[in-house]
């Protein structure tokens, strides 16, 4: 049998309450834990934290030093931005591969585009959380359209998911201004950073995003680990990661919540508007690739997904063709270092682009969409 610690976290305490024998349950789930608790040199599961988010609690030392529930050797795998047929589909291998789960933060469009993805995430035993409608930084919001990216993101997921998900929320670019973490306080809302940034959008190299994240932890021990189940990267070095951690004997806590996340009437419209428009679009162009860019209901009130910096993945070489009534994707920055990103430098003309960078956006991947939009954290 395998046997994970459950751990309890709640606004107040952090309290450990004993050893979860994990021996019962549906006989499927049971033949899953046996072939696991046979298999040698695989990271498992050592640990599982159930989050009472009430009172809005925040994780994450690179901004946050509220709760700090990891051990020495532990680590949480999170992946935000999908998902992304290819590239999420490997991703979810590689772990079960491992027997070991993740948390995802998902976009809301993003997951409106591929509902079916988002179930097989959560038919595969991993967390589900939010990383807003179309990844906007809310340092650039006012209030009223930072509560729409948060609220309809939610409500999104949820409906892509068919039921609700974890209240647990991840700020696109860790932009975190005080008055969007007052409002995901008010909603019971966990907000997580990160402590290792895999940096995986800068390269294609699977070999140089796993190096990343194994000489971070190397230096701080412990750690949320930040990756993109969007990036080719992550695809290719994610199982070499996974070997790696379990051989050098980390150990993976799953976060799960306590209650679910609650959505709001007038959001839960607004996103079953986006899905059906979406598959009238989609339903229209048979012959066209998925993409993140149909046609909203109001450019003004609901603007298509712009990352502050995206590149084109797939079928063209160049930059992507506008579809009618669209505009084009504005262009943004993502910072070299960890105490970069954390200053939020808006313009990109204020530092020089990364060599790693540069070449990403001229070679022709070998993917079979365009829709992988690459978003940054």
């Amino acid at each position: 049998m395998m046997r994970v610690v459950q751990t309890y976290i709640t606004a107040a305490i952090v309290v450990a309450v004993g050893v979860v024998l994990l021996g019962t349950g549906a006989a499927v789930a049971d033949k899953q834990r046996q072939a696991c608790s046979e298999r040698k040199g695989i990271l498992g599961v050592s640990r599982v934290v159930e989050i009472d988010t009430a009172g809005g609690l925040r994780f994450g030392n690179m901004q946050y030093k509220d709760v700090d529930f990891l051990e020495p050797g532990e680590i949480v795998l999170t992946f935000d931005d999908g998902p992304s047929r290819a590239n999420t589909t490997a991703v979810l291998n590689a772990l079960e591969a491992h027997c070991t789960k993740a948390t995802f933060f998902m976009v809301g469009r993003m997951a409106v585009d591929d509902p079916t993805m988002v179930k097989e995430i959560d038919r595969r035993g991993h967390t589900i959380g939010t990383h807003s409608w179309s990844h906007k930084m809310q340092g650039r919001l006012s209030q009223s359209s930072g509560e729409k990216e948060v609220e309809l993101g939610v409500s999104a997921v949820s409906l892509a998911l068919g039921k609700p998900v974890a209240p647990f929320f991840r700020f696109p670019y860790l932009s975190d201004p005080g008055r969007m973490q007052s409002h995901l306080k008010e909603r019971d809302h966990g907000i997580f950073s990160i402590d290792v940034d895999s940096l995986d959008f800068r390269t294609r190299s699977g070999a140089t995003m796993k190096n990343r994240v194994m000489s971070t932890l190397k230096r701080q021990g412990k750690g949320i680990i930040l990756m993109h189940d969007i990036q080719r990267s992550t695809a290719a070095g994610i199982s070499d990661l996974l070997d790696e951690l379990a051989s050098e004997g980390y150990k993976v806590v799953h976060l799960v919540s306590k209650t679910p996340a609650g959505t709001l009437k007038d959001y839960d419209e607004m996103a079953e508007q986006e899905a059906q428009r979406r598959t009238k679009y989609v339903d229209s162009r048979p012959l066209a690739a998925r993409s993140i860019v149909w046609p909203v209901s109001s450019a003004s009130e609901f603007p298509a997904a712009q990352p502050l910096k995206i590149e084109p993945r797939g079928l063209f070489k160049g930059p992507l063709p506008e579809p009618s009534g669209i505009a084009k994707p504005q262009v943004g920055n993502q910072s070299d270092t960890a105490s970069e990103s954390l200053e939020r430098r808006a313009d990109a003309s204020e530092r020089p682009k990364s060599e790693t960078e540069q070449p990403a956006a001229k070679e022709r991947p070998d993917t079979e969409d365009w829709r992988d939009t690459i978003f940054r954290n």
